[in-house]
């Protein structure tokens, strides 16, 4: 059986957030929820995960900002991480080429359009490229 994958969720709504953790961990996923970016830092360093999933709405430090903290180490540079936010993409300032190349963003889920199947669904065939590029990398 495979190991299941660590997912850092940053979601500042609990209740939200509870729902997602019983959703991925329903679907095979080891879930750790925090709301704050710095708590995302701080267990990122705890647990080195294989994707995150975050608001970009956050007290204190914004999504953004903990996305450009997040790949200025270089464990985290590679782990694919997904937009999943009450702000529409179209008031998203950043560049998609932004998005995804330097901050690594593979999805960019807005909430009021995306439904939970939506989510899981990104989520798996995102951890499942990653697979696919680690096993090109090694041989």
């Amino acid at each position: 059986m495979a190991k299941a994958k660590q997912i850092l969720l940053i979601e500042p709504d609990n209740i939200l957030g509870q729902t997602l953790s019983g959703a991925l961990e329903s679907a095979g996923h080891k879930v750790i929820h925090v709301a704050t970016a710095q708590d995302g830092v701080t267990m990122a360093d705890k647990i080195t995960p294989d994707m995150v999933i975050l608001e970009l709405q956050l007290v204190g430090h914004g999504g953004i900002e903990f996305l450009c903290e997040f790949r200025s180490y270089k464990d985290w540079e590679n782990i694919p991480a997904i937009i999943y936010s009450t702000v529409p993409p179209l008031e998203f300032r950043a560049s998609r080429e932004s998005l995804s190349g330097e901050l690594g963003v593979v999805a960019y889920l807005y909430k009021p359009n995306t439904s939970l199947l939506d989510l899981l669904r990104a989520v798996d065939n995102n951890l499942a490229r990653k697979r696919e590029l680690s096993a090109d990398a090694a041989a």
